[in-house]
């Protein structure tokens, strides 16, 4: 059976949590690799929403084992706040398995966020303010605490000491802000010891184990591929590995041990936060998109930036990612519109660009070149196989798999769990 990586080809919130929990059932393990609480999956199961934001998708499954993986940087405090509001909803969490290695985001993480945001004016990122690249900059400087720290408290402190050294200089004499001292943080986070020990472990080692036994195991990646650290919009980008490749590190399991790697897209392109988007529209058909896709934050509630499908974006992804899927959500949306366009290429001071620019400036220019496609107005969201879509609704996805280099596996047509169609097996074997 194999290992399946889920990575958004977007950037971000293209329904990853509604293709990992499609899948669930099928599955053994549900794999968080990279990020933290600064993004967000819903996932709708029957008439219940349940916004996911720290935990796996695949914690709403029965049966499923989920997994924060060392890659994941952890706020605990917000850990236990999802656990213990699913626990309410009668969903059982007791499956969860924390990595030993995975850091823990520390208040003075949230603190350094907020401040230095504020403090970068309009050259900010558009941070979520939740601490998260401030953890990987410890992590990255080796000041960083880990799940494993918090059950040996001299170590804990004595990590705490060192990083506050250096920080609290930085809050006091540039930021004005005061001190903080080692016991109030070591005590904020050791009141959670005892309930995290049965979930901490050498998660790396039970993953593998599960991959010998002919158990399948899902990656599901946070934020998405325009977000990566390395091969994103650089530097409105996270903090951590969103490509496929954040798979192997963030879990501890080798890239052989990999067999397929879907792609989510939505049918048209949403973004949060600042930096270039080529499709951004500012127009009726932005807000009609947005309100009828409903384009706002599950973390942060804020609007998203919404623009028309984008083919060089949609290549990109594929290439970088090595996608064998792609599975393409809210295709319902765009239903009752006349027609659709879909973004071929770039536009840059005349020249055409295929592929995605690799030079900031040129893609801070990019603008797009269409094509149109036919829509449809016929209701999509009963639709379970492809000849139930409209003619057009079926031209129109053949095209995006076309020009997205890329076969599209499955499709979206509406925010329930069972509003999709399948094309293809997406736990395929690669070369089966």
């Amino acid at each position: 059976m194999p290992g399946v990586v889920i990575v958004g080809a977007q950037w971000g919130d293209e329904g990853k949590g509604k293709a990992t929990d499609v899948l669930g059932s099928r599955v053994d393990y549900v794999v968080k690799f990279n990020g933290g609480n600064n993004a967000g999956h819903t996932v709708v199961i029957g008439d219940q929403k349940f916004a996911l934001h720290l935990l796996p998708s695949g914690i709403l499954t029965p049966g499923v084992t989920p997994v924060i993986g060392n890659g994941v940087v952890v706020d605990i405090s917000v850990l236990f706040t999802e656990i213990d509001a699913l626990i309410e909803r009668g969903v059982d969490p007791s499956k969860l398995l924390i990595s030993n290695a995975a850091h823990i985001i520390a208040p003075y993480a949230r603190t350094l966020d907020n401040v230095t945001e504020r403090f970068l004016g309009k050259r900010k990122i558009g941070t979520t303010g939740r601490g998260i690249g401030p953890a990987y900059a410890d992590k990255i400087n080796r000041l960083g605490l880990r799940m494993g720290d918090l059950f040996d408290e001299q170590l804990l402190r004595d990590k705490i000491e060192g990083s506050l050294e250096q920080k609290n200089h930085l809050l006091v004499k540039v930021y004005n802000r005061r001190a903080i001292t080692v016991d109030e943080v070591a005590d904020e986070l050791l009141q959670y010891r005892d309930r995290l020990e049965p979930m901490v472990t050498d998660t790396s080692l039970v993953l593998n184990q599960a991959l010998d036994r002919g158990e399948t195991v899902l990656f599901e990646g946070g934020q998405a591929t325009m977000l990566d650290v390395d091969h994103g919009t650089y530097p409105f980008v996270t903090s951590s590995s969103a490509t496929a490749g954040g798979a192997s590190t963030g879990s501890g399991v080798g890239p052989t041990r990999i067999d397929s790697v879907i792609g989510i897209v939505k049918a048209y392109t949403t973004r949060v936060g600042e930096g270039p988007m080529p499709t951004e529209l500012f127009d009726e058909m932005g807000d009609f998109l947005a309100e009828v896709g409903h384009e706002y934050g599950t973390t942060t509630g804020r609007r998203r930036r919404c623009g028309w499908y984008d083919a060089v974006i949609a290549r990109y992804a594929a290439r970088i990612n090595g996608l064998t899927d792609l599975v393409l959500t809210k295709l319902d949306v765009l239903t009752g519109l006349e027609q659709i366009p879909v973004c071929v290429a770039y536009d840059v001071d005349g020249v055409r660009y295929e592929e995605l620019p690799q030079d900031q400036a040129a893609f801070a220019a990019a603008t797009p070149v269409y094509e149109y496609l036919p829509g449809w107005t016929e209701d999509i969201s009963g639709a379970r196989s492809f000849e139930d879509l409209p003619q057009t609704a079926q031209d129109y996805v053949m095209a995006l798999e076309k020009i997205s280099n890329c076969r599209i596996s499955a499709i979206g047509v509406g925010p329930g769990r069972d509003e999709i169609i399948v094309n293809h097996d997406l736990l395929h074997v690669r070369g089966a």
